[in-house]
């Protein structure tokens, strides 16, 4: 998300960033998502992109809404100034337009996760969704926590350690793209770490739409506990965190080349 940007243009600018996003890294969302619910890992790539329709879908509109949301916050806390945010504000501006991303994201995770465990195609998974229709609202808390605190890893944290490494260490950190590495590297931490067990939590009840094994979230919860304590809340996590990093340096690249690619006038 710009401030140089309308809110129109962030959001064109994140569907298509996130779109790029999801078919350079779906293999590793596909393994991550199998072993938070102890499933099996394919070798078939055709089962790697199973979901990837919905997963394209998800990705570009979340980002879409996260550039577009985030980029009206940050226009809104700056008031005209031309200064950089601090870290409380760039966080902040990242966790409101997370939350909100979320009202679309998790009820597209739950097409992708569904079709991912069961296969079938886009029509049929909706089909069996919508035949309880409270499945719809399935695991959105933990996808909003997630949301909030993921679109801090990338957005908001990797501006302000590129600054910072930029002024700190000018030798070492002469531009942006010296700077990327290290920025994606803590930001896909934070987002990772910080939000796994939420992901896991929303994983384990998106797979189990019937509510066999996964009751409400706090069951849910309670159960990944009393199964595997603390470690249960992460299984996945390095596939997911290989993911993040990737993802944070391609977005966080990627949202930049767009936008002055896409909208040249707006960077002058």
């Amino acid at each position: 998300m710009s401030s140089n940007l309308n809110e129109v243009q962030n959001a064109t600018v994140g569907m298509t960033v996130g779109v790029i996003e999801v078919v350079i890294l779906q293999p590793f969302n596909y393994a991550k998502n199998m072993v938070q619910q102890a499933q099996p890992i394919s070798l078939s790539p055709a089962k790697w992109y199973r979901g990837v329709g919905a997963n394209m879908v998800n990705m570009g509109s979340c980002t879409m809404i996260q550039f577009a949301v985030g980029g009206k916050l940050k226009n809104l806390v700056l008031n005209g100034d031309t200064r950089n945010l601090s870290l409380a504000e760039e966080m902040s501006c990242g966790i409101g337009a997370g939350t909100v991303s979320a009202l679309v994201g998790s009820p597209l995770e739950l097409i992708m996760i569904q079709q991912q465990r069961k296969g079938g195609n886009t029509l049929s998974t909706i089909k069996n969704i919508a035949a309880n229709p409270v499945n719809i609202s399935r695991g959105f808390v933990g996808a909003a926590v997630r949301e909030a605190l993921w679109t801090c890893g990338y957005l908001s944290i990797p501006p302000v350690v590129r600054r910072t490494l930029m002024e700190s260490y000018p030798e070492q950190f002469p531009d942006k793209n010296k700077a990327r590495v290290p920025a994606a590297l803590l930001g896909g931490l934070f987002a990772c770490y910080m939000t796994h067990p939420f992901d896991t939590i929303k994983t384990c009840m998106q797979g189990d739409i019937e509510r066999t094994a996964y009751g409400t979230f706090t069951q849910t919860a309670s159960k990944i506990w009393g199964d595997s304590s603390l470690p249960g809340f992460y299984r996945g996590a390095t596939f997911r965190y290989g993911r993040m990093v990737c993802a944070v340096f391609i977005m966080d690249y990627m949202k930049d080349f767009m936008g002055q690619l896409m909208y040249p006038e707006a960077f002058k």
